[in-house]
């Protein structure tokens, strides 16, 4: 358990654990989730991350995306496609 000290301003330092466990750097930004009268402080990039990770989720698996071997060749299509367009205007 550790302990903050609010100052005059509203402010408090997060203690230097917290911050390792949270994986916080200066100038990150964290979340207060209220859950059942007490308040989860958290790294909002991971939040962010996980929620568009949810939101793909789906638009993976429309697209028949399932394995990371379908992702891996999706990714060597995306590529051949690319160098095709940029090599095409040099034809």
């Amino acid at each position: 358990m550790e302990l903050a000290r609010i100052s005059s301003k509203g402010q408090i330092t997060i203690p230097v654990e917290v911050r390792k466990k949270l994986n916080l750097k200066e100038g990150d930004k964290v979340l207060f989730i209220e859950e059942d009268g007490k308040f989860i402080i958290t790294n909002a990039s991971y939040v962010a991350f996980k929620e568009m990770q949810q939101a793909m989720e789906g638009v993976a698996e429309k697209q028949g995306i399932t394995s990371e071997n379908d992702v891996d060749k999706m990714i060597k299509e995306v590529r051949k496609e690319m160098w095709e367009e940029r090599h095409e205007d040099n034809d």
